[in-house]
């Protein structure tokens, strides 16, 4: 359950007497929403608001309300160490904070007020996750640099993840190659003499993703297609001498457009 407070809430009396067994108790007419002092409880008796029947009196009695019907009220009896006892018309009934709030706070032990219990959380830099409504969960840390992703295919609905590296990584090549799914994000250079062809797969990259091309020899680099893939470059789609660069992004599926310092 989850524990509501209010700064402005005012004592009030029982409108009648209950008994050691009641599960409800009706204040005088009129001062309930005063006594709840703003709080609204949750429907279902899922929220708990704590008050004292008898305030310091030896009848006193800690209750929780758990459910409000304008000055009539839901109760649980004999709370934070007290017993249920009868009570007369006229008791004095005052919101108040017990020993158990502070113990349910500072001891972090699993009760049926639903405390987080410290156990949850097994090492260090852990996470508690919410895993459905009302219910926690421990994220076991990640790795050293992983961050935190969301992913509605994981339980909790997130995940410790390897970001995607920002450095730009080389693929060096003296001779026509065929690009593969891990060259996305890389510069394949190219040193050769002679004319190679760097070609564009069908089937391997998605919308989005993209390739750089870069001259370091002195023959010419084409970008070409595998026969199936379309390419779209202007004036054409060679790279026009040594140290030109190309990207090439697929844009639709198995088209591409390469923009760089090309020629035909």
């Amino acid at each position: 359950m989850t524990r509501k407070y209010s700064s402005i809430s005012v004592e009030t009396t029982l409108a009648s007497g209950i008994s050691n067994s009641a599960t409800t108790m009706t204040v005088a007419t009129g001062t309930g929403s005063a006594l709840m002092g703003g709080v609204t409880l949750a429907a279902g008796n899922v929220d708990i608001f704590t008050v004292a029947l008898d305030v310091d009196t030896q009848n006193e009695e800690i209750v929780y309300i758990t459910q409000v019907n304008s000055d009539t009220f839901t109760i649980v009896r004999g709370q934070a160490g007290t017993s249920a006892i009868s009570h007369t018309g006229g008791a004095t009934v005052k919101h108040v904070l017990t020993s158990a709030d502070l113990n349910f706070y500072t001891a972090g032990v699993a009760t049926a007020d639903d405390a987080v219990p410290e156990s949850v959380v097994t090492a260090k830099a852990d996470l508690l996750v919410g895993a459905s409504s009302g219910v926690v969960d421990n994220l076991a840390v990640g790795t050293n640099g992983q961050v935190l992703t969301a992913d509605s295919t994981q339980t909790l609905g997130v995940k410790w993840a390897t970001p995607t590296p920002t450095d730009l990584t080389l693929n060096a090549k003296t001779a026509s190659y065929t690009l593969i799914a891990s060259d996305v994000n890389k510069l394949i250079t190219v040193t050769s003499a002679s004319a190679t062809t760097i070609t564009v797969p069908n089937g391997v990259f998605s919308v989005g993703q993209q390739i750089n091309v870069t001259s370091l020899g002195d023959g010419l680099v084409t970008i070409g297609s595998d026969g199936t893939t379309v390419l779209r470059a202007t004036p054409g789609n060679v790279l026009r001498t040594k140290y030109s660069s190309a990207t090439i992004i697929c844009i639709a599926a198995n088209t591409f457009l390469i923009v760089g310092d090309l020629s035909v």
